[in-house]
C-alpha cells in the first residue's frame, strides 16, 4: 500500500512539474529575428553635424537600409536614396593638423575636402593613377605614391619631385662592365670572321670603342642611386613628415597547408570543397621594415636583436627538462613606423610571435637599431582592450607636441591609457583602477581625451571626457546598460546607441552644450509582439569559486510556485567574451530561450568564467596552458552555488553552450561526470590541436612545443569519462570549428561503446547558424534533452 501511494505521489509530482507552461516556444523565439523589431546600427553624423545616418528597416526589406534623422525634425525617420547614401559618408583620407581639411585620391587626382562644408576640390592631377596622398610637416607639401615610388607635390610652386628611385628586378651585377678577357671564339665564328674583311674591320672598331670607354671610365657621370626590389613585394610605402626617409614593409607570410571543408549541399549537385584555415602550429607572418635614407642614398632594415629580452625563454620550458631549448632571437611582427608630427622620431610596435612580449621602440636612424621604450611581458599572452593580438599595434599614436606617445597597457592588471615622453622615458598612467578603458581618441581641439570605460561597473559601459595630460574625468552618459557614443563633428552633441538587458539598441541624442541635459530617445523599434511578453532582467550575482575568486553570473529564477528543482548552466562562446552585463546580448536567442526555461520552472545560470572579457588581465589569462581548468571549475562551483543557495536538486543539473561553450560542456561531461546529468555541446572544439593558430597559440602555445597543454585541454582525450546524456550539434560547413572535430569525437565514442549520446548535423550551416529552421531544430533537441533527463 505504501509503495502504491509513493508511486502515485511521484506520478502526480512529475505531472505538476511538466504542467508548467510558457507564452514562449522554441518555434516562436527562433524565427527570423525581424519579429523582434527593427533596431539601429552603424550610426554616423553628416559632415555638417545636422543629420544622423544609421542602418534600419522600417519597410520589411530583405536587409537593413540607410535611414536618417534630421536635427531640424528629430521625430521623423526617413529612408535615404542611393545617391545621398553614396555622398553621406565622410571621405576616407588624411586630416591636416588643424583638422579642417581631408586629403584623398580619386584615380589620377588628389582631392581636398573642407571638413566643415563637405565640399571637395581637385588640387592636383597626375598622368596615371596615384594613392596615399599625405600632408607633410610643411603642409604646403603633399606626398603621394605612384608606380611604386613616392612623389612630392609643392602646392605653392605647383612642382612635382620624385623622391625615391625604386626599381623592379635585381641590381646590375658589379661585374657586368667591360672585361679584358675576350670570350674564346668557336670554330665557325673564327672561320666566318677570317673569311670576311668587313667583319674583321667591324671587330677592330669594336675593340677600339671598348678600349676608349675603359680609358675614360673615371670621368663617367655617376649613376643615380636605385633600390631594387629583387622580386619582393613592398607595401606601406610612405614618406616621413620631414622628407628624410621613405619607409616600406616586406611581409614574409606563412605558406602552411590549409584545411578543406566539404560542402555536401552545393547547388551544383556535386560535393564542393571549401578552403579553410591552417591548423595551430603554423609558422606566423613576420615583417621587415626598410628605411630608404633620402639624404645618404642608402637603405637599411630595422635591427630587432637588441630589444630587451628578445631571447628570453618562456617559463613553461621548465615542464620539459629532457628537451634542449636554444636561446635565440625570437621572431616578431613589426607594426609601423609611426613618425612624430615633426618627423624627427619614429616608433615601431613589435610583438613576439610566441605572444609573450610587446615592445614599443624608437628607431636609431644611424644604426637601424630598435631601442626599447616600453616592454610589456606576460608569461601567458599579451592581449586586452586597446592592446590587440599579435598582428596589430593596438591603440597607439602621437600627441601634437612630437614628444609624447600614447598607448594602452595591462601593466597594472587592467587595460589603461598611458603617455610616454620619448625624450625622457617618463611614463604616466592617465587612467587607473579596477576597470578597463576602450577606444580612446583625442578631441578636435587637441585638449581632451574621449573614451569609454567600465568604471561604473563591469556590467556597464559609459563615455567620458578627460584633459589631455590627465586629470579629473567627466562622465557624459548616464543611461543604464551599454552606451556606444558618437560625437558630432563640432563635438557639441552626442549620439548614443544604448541597450539594456531586456531591450535591444535604440538611438538617443544628448546636447553637450547644455548642462545636465538628458538624452532624448530617437528610435522606438520594438514590435508589439516582442513587447507583449515581459522579458526578464536577469539578476547579476557573484559566487565564490574554489580558489576564493568571486565569479560573476547572470541568474534567472522562476516563481516559487513554478520552480521544478532543475537548473541549466549556459556557457558562452568565444572564450574571451563577456555575457554578464546589463546590455542586450549578442546571445539574444539564448537569452529568450532562458526566459522560456525559467517559465517552465528551470533556474538558469549564465557565468562569466575565467578567460571572459571585462575583468582584467588575470581573469583573461586564468586558463593559460589549461583550457578546461579554471574555466571548467567555475562551472562546477556555479553548480554548487545553485545547490547550496537556489535549492536545486543535485541530480537535476544540465549544461550547454556553443563553440567554446560546447568545448566546456564536453569537458564537464567527460571530466566531471557526477556533476551534470545532461549536456548539449554545440559547434564544439574537441581537440585544440585542430583549431586555428591565432587564437589557440596564445593560450596553449603550439602542440609541437607544449604538448602537455594540448593533451590536458582537449576533450577527445577524456571521452571515456562520459556518464551523462550528451547531445552533439554541429554545422557541416563550419569553416571555423570544423565538422571534422566532432567526426573524430564520434568515432572515439563509438569505439568506447558509449550509447548515451546522439549527434544532430546541419548540412547548410557554418559556425554561426543562419536558417531559422536550423535554430529551431537545434533548440527543440536541447529542450527535449533537458525535459526528458532532468525532470525524470
Amino acid at each position: 500500500m505504501k509503495k502504491l501511494l509513493l508511486s502515485t505521489i511521484l506520478i502526480l509530482t512529475f505531472g505538476l512539474i511538466n504542467a508548467q507552461e510558457s507564452a514562449l516556444s522554441v518555434e516562436y523565439i527562433m524565427r527570423d529575428p525581424a519579429w523582434i523589431g527593427t533596431f539601429p546600427s552603424s550610426p554616423y553624423w553628416s559632415k555638417d553635424g545636422q543629420t544622423i545616418y544609421f542602418r534600419y528597416n522600417l519597410e520589411n526589406d530583405p536587409a537593413d537600409s540607410l535611414y536618417k534623422i534630421s536635427l531640424a525634425n528629430p521625430e521623423k525617420i526617413k529612408k535615404v536614396d542611393w545617391k545621398e547614401a553614396q555622398n553621406s559618408r565622410a571621405t576616407r583620407g588624411e586630416l591636416n593638423m588643424s583638422k579642417t581639411s581631408i586629403l584623398y585620391s580619386e584615380g589620377q587626382k588628389i582631392m581636398e575636402e573642407d571638413v566643415k562644408t563637405g565640399e571637395s576640390k581637385v588640387i592636383f592631377e597626375w598622368y596615371t593613377n596615384l594613392n596615399n596622398p599625405s600632408y607633410l610637416a610643411d603642409e604646403s607639401l603633399i606626398s603621394f605614391n605612384s608606380e611604386d615610388n613616392i612623389f612630392v607635390f609643392d602646392t605653392e610652386k605647383e612642382k612635382v619631385t620624385k623622391v625615391t628611385n625604386i626599381k623592379d628586378g635585381k641590381a646590375p651585377s658589379q661585374s657586368s662592365g667591360s672585361s679584358n678577357t675576350e670570350k674564346e671564339k668557336g670554330y665557325l665564328e673564327q672561320e666566318t670572321v677570317k673569311l670576311s674583311k668587313v667583319l674583321q674591320e667591324r671587330e677592330e672598331k669594336d675593340k677600339m670603342r671598348r678600349a676608349y670607354r675603359e680609358a675614360t671610365q673615371e670621368e663617367k657621370e655617376e649613376e643615380p642611386f636605385a633600390f631594387y626590389k629583387q622580386g619582393k613585394n613592398l607595401t606601406n610605402l610612405r614618406l616621413s613628415p620631414n622628407q628624410r626617409f621613405a619607409t616600406f614593409s616586406e611581409y614574409n607570410r606563412n605558406s602552411n597547408k590549409p584545411t578543406g571543408v566539404p560542402d555536401y549541399m552545393d547547388a551544383s549537385g556535386y560535393t564542393k570543397e571549401l578552403r579553410g584555415r591552417p591548423k595551430v602550429g603554423t609558422e606566423g607572418t613576420t615583417v621587415e621594415i626598410g628605411f630608404y635614407d633620402l639624404e645618404n642614398d642608402t637603405v637599411f632594415y630595422l635591427n630587432k636583436s637588441i630589444l630587451d629580452g628578445i631571447k628570453d625563454l618562456p617559463d613553461y620550458v621548465a615542464d620539459y627538462p629532457d628537451k634542449e631549448w636554444e636561446e635565440e632571437e625570437r621572431k616578431v611582427f613589426l607594426a609601423g613606423p609611426y613618425f612624430s608630427p615633426s618627423g624627427e622620431t619614429a616608433i615601431v610596435v613589435a610583438r613576439s610571435l610566441d605572444n609573450k612580449d610587446r615592445w614599443i621602440a624608437s628607431v636609431d636612424f644611424e644604426t637601424g637599431d630598435l631601442i626599447t621604450l616600453d616592454r610589456q611581458r606576460d608569461e601567458a599572452w599579451i592581449a586586452g582592450p586597446g592592446i590587440g593580438w599579435t598582428y596589430s599595434s593596438g591603440v597607439f599614436g602621437w600627441l601634437p607636441d612630437s614628444e609624447h606617445i600614447y598607448f594602452q597597457s595591462e601593466e597594472s592588471g587592467y587595460s589603461h591609457l598611458y603617455l610616454l615622453n620619448v625624450n625622457t622615458g617618463k611614463k604616466t598612467a592617465l587612467t587607473s583602477g579596477d576597470f578597463e578603458v576602450f577606444d580612446p581618441f583625442i578631441s578636435k581641439d587637441g585638449e581632451h581625451w574621449y573614451f569609454t570605460s567600465s568604471e561604473v561597473s563591469p556590467s556597464e559601459r559609459h563615455f567620458y571626457k578627460m584633459p589631455l595630460m590627465g586629470g579629473e574625468k567627466e562622465q557624459l552618459t548616464f543611461l543604464e546598460g551599454k552606451n556606444d557614443a558618437f560625437l558630432s563633428p563640432e563635438e557639441d552633441k552626442l549620439l548614443v546607441l544604448n541597450s539594456f538587458s531586456n531591450r535591444p539598441e535604440e538611438l538617443f541624442l544628448k546636447d553637450l552644450s547644455k548642462r545636465n541635459a538628458e538624452a532624448k530617445q530617437l528610435t522606438f523599434g520594438q514590435s508589439e509582439e516582442f513587447q507583449a511578453y515581459e522579458w526578464r532582467e536577469p539578476e547579476i550575482i557573484r559566487f565564490e569559486a574554489e580558489d576564493g575568486a568571486m565569479v560573476p553570473a547572470r541568474l534567472y529564477t522562476p516563481e516559487d510556485s513554478k520552480k521544478n528543482g532543475a537548473a541549466v548552466i549556459f556557457v558562452h562562446g568565444a572564450g574571451y567574451l563577456q555575457n554578464v552585463h546589463k546590455w542586450w546580448s549578442s546571445y539574444f536567442r539564448e537569452y529568450m530561450f532562458h526566459n522560456l526555461l525559467t517559465d517552465l520552472g528551470y533556474t538558469v545560470l549564465d557565468i562569466d568564467y575565467r578567460s571572459s572579457a571585462g575583468y582584467g588581465r588575470d581573469w583573461r589569462t586564468g586558463i593559460y596552458r589549461h583550457m578546461g581548468g579554471k574555466d571548467l571549475s567555475d562551472q562546477i562551483d556555479g553548480a554548487k552555488y545553485l545547490i547550496d543557495f537556489q535549492d536545486i536538486d543535485p541530480e537535476r543539473l544540465g549544461i550547454y553552450g556553443g563553440s567554446y561553450g560546447g568545448f566546456i560542456t564536453l569537458m564537464a561531461l567527460f571530466t566531471e561526470p557526477d556533476v551534470f546529468k545532461s549536456g548539449a555541446a554545440l559547434r564544439s572544439v574537441t581537440d585544440w590541436a585542430h583549431y586555428n593558430h591565432g587564437y589557440t597559440s596564445n593560450i596553449l602555445n603550439t602542440p609541437e612545443e607544449d604538448p602537455i597543454a594540448y593533451e590536458r585541454s582537449s576533450p577527445i582525450y577524456f571521452a571515456e569519462g562520459l556518464k551523462g546524456n550528451l547531445l552533439i550539434a554541429h554545422g557541416m560547413v563550419d569553416v571555423n570549428v570544423q565538422f571534422q572535430d566532432v567526426v573524430r569525437l564520434a568515432q572515439r565514442l563509438i569505439e568506447l561503446e558509449k550509447d548515451n549520446w546522439e549527434m544532430a548535423v546541419y548540412p547548410v550551416e557554418d559556425h554561426g547558424f543562419v536558417e531559422p529552421s536550423s535554430w529551431t531544430d537545434e533548440y527543440k533537441r536541447i529542450l527535449k534533452l533537458f525535459n526528458t533527463t532532468l525532470l525524470d
